[in-house]
């Protein structure tokens, strides 16, 4: 489907990234947290997961870093709002992430979490697990979510990836 981006997996990843579905600005673009005001890659490279700067069209060499891509979501794109729940594939989330066993899965932001989990989250390690990941939600990297912007939770995960 136009506007839905290929997951980025391998087994034994780091971390698994799941949003809730590909935003606007990211379809357009053809590359995953495209949009302007998210700090998804000033992150990465700020709490340590990649020793570079990656820019969204260089999403695919994530895998280098033991980090992979994915949403809960993979037949539409927009905004949360304009996603809803509907397109949720929560049985497909666990089964891809089953087949590649990464370290940990972090939700980037509370929805596609909730959505996941089937019970309201706050931040930070869940004491779930899918398949053999560890769970975590995470503060939304969208310049939408900005009120809600705390790099702690993501300070925490990326230790934890250095010990796994």
């Amino acid at each position: 489907m136009a506007g839905v981006l290929p997951d980025v997996l391998r087994p034994g990843l780091r971390v698994v990234f799941c949003g809730t579905a590909v935003g606007t600005a990211s379809a357009r673009a053809g590359a995953y947290y495209a949009g302007p005001g998210n700090v998804f890659w000033t992150t990465l490279h700020s709490i340590g997961l990649t020793p570079v700067r990656l820019s969204p069209v260089e999403f695919e060499q994530l895998l280098a870093f033991g980090i992979g891509l994915t949403d809960i979501c993979k037949v539409l794109h927009g905004s949360d709002h304009e996603v809803g729940t509907g397109g949720f594939d929560v049985a497909g989330l666990e089964a891809r992430i089953a087949a590649v066993e990464p370290a940990n899965l972090a939700f980037n932001g509370k929805n596609a979490a909730r959505g996941a989990l089937d019970r309201r989250v706050d931040y930070g390690l869940q004491p779930e697990r899918i398949g053999s990941a560890a769970v975590w939600v995470l503060p939304s990297t969208s310049g939408r979510a900005r009120r809600y912007w705390d790099a702690g939770p993501w300070r925490e995960l990326a230790r934890a990836c250095a010990e796994s």
